[in-house]
């Protein structure tokens, strides 16, 4: 039987907020540039992620913390969340929006691959971690956004795991040094770098940068994907997320300007190159949002995210965005996407 939203217990909002001030400074105030209908649910979600991600990762038996989370959001789905203001914000979002129990499923998922120290062989098992902790993450911002269509959700889980993709290759070097790796091990082995080995002193030669030259293709492609799917969002969305695929892709080209190398240094966008990038992305947005002509096909790995979230039960039409400016609601979005889309790096923390 729906729950009805209006019919959930109360919680204060602050609750929240305090977990993204406490947890990052500057998406705490990015945040606050967040037209008023998104704002609340992207704080909702970003406390659970960050409870749920600490849980997992810093306890002691992580597939304990699992069945735990999974208790919780029985009791968020049926409309009766613990006496907690994060899970009582997320029944809120989750009713509100019609978010499917798979979505946030698929991100402990991914939560507890980290900390089970899963390997990836293929770009496809890559591909199925990004779907996980980022894809989702555009699913259900896409939702929150009132975008609804196969189509709409396809290219923000493409968004998502491009950015994904984008993080991997940027952290090589710090990844590595943590004990993770992420890079494809197949795509090691054909350059001539035994995996297990490299993770015993990582370093940085030709070969290794043939592989996050491959990686950041992989990424371009699913870029290209996302922008295909900007006309499919609410129109004044459509400038920021335009802004946030710019910005972040700009990080694989600093990459490459440093010769690939993202052992020995982090590859970061500048002040003004951002800049740049968000001022052209206002006219380019809304004159021409998307590239409608193309039709793509939905990445397989995010083929049951998309399913999931297009044959849920519509929720109610959101109220009007509030009246932002488009610098705002660009800088919101890319603190956003910088903030989920690496998880890898502790990105709820």
């Amino acid at each position: 039987m729906p729950v009805d939203p209006n019919a959930l217990p109360a919680y204060d909002p602050r609750a929240c907020r305090a977990l993204m001030r406490g947890g990052s400074k500057t998406f705490f105030a990015a945040s606050l540039l967040l037209p008023a209908r998104v704002r609340a649910p992207a704080s909702a979600l970003y406390a659970f992620c960050r409870l749920a991600d600490d849980e997992i990762d810093l306890g002691s038996d992580p597939h304990q913390a699992m069945d735990g989370l999974q208790q919780r959001l029985d009791h968020v789905y049926e409309g009766r969340p613990q006496a907690i203001d994060v899970d009582r914000a997320l029944a809120s979002v989750v009713h509100r929006f019609a978010i499917p129990r798979t979505l946030l499923d698929a991100l402990l998922e991914g939560f507890l691959w980290d900390a089970s120290g899963r390997c990836y062989d293929t770009l496809e098992d890559v591909h199925a971690y990004g779907a996980r902790v980022a894809g989702t993450v555009g699913a259900m911002m896409a939702l929150v956004m009132g975008a609804r269509s196969e189509t709409a959700l396809a290219r923000a889980c493409d968004l998502g795991v491009a950015m994904q993709l984008t993080n991997i290759a940027r952290d090589v070097g710090e990844d590595a040094r943590n004990g993770r790796l992420y890079l494809p091990r197949q795509w090691l082995s054909e350059a001539g770098i035994d995996a297990p080995s490299w993770l015993q002193a990582p370093g940085f030669d030709a070969a290794l940068g043939s592989v996050v030259e491959r990686l950041l293709d992989a990424a371009d492609t699913l870029y290209d994907s996302a922008e295909d799917g900007i006309a499919h969002l609410p129109r004044d969305c459509r400038p920021a997320i335009h802004a946030a695929r710019l910005v972040y892709a700009e990080i694989g080209r600093e990459i490459e300007r440093h010769g690939l190398d993202s052992v020995n240094r982090r590859a970061v966008v500048s002040g003004s190159r951002k800049a740049a990038l968000i001022a052209r992305a206002t006219g380019a947005a809304v004159i021409a949002p998307g590239k409608t002509g193309t039709a793509r096909p939905t990445l397989p790995a995010v083929r049951f995210l998309v399913d999931a979230a297009a044959r849920e039960a519509v929720a109610p039409a959101p109220r009007p965005l509030a009246a932002r400016s488009f610098d705002e609601r660009a800088g919101w979005v890319i603190g956003l996407c910088e903030r989920q889309a690496a998880h890898h790096q502790r990105a709820f923390r």
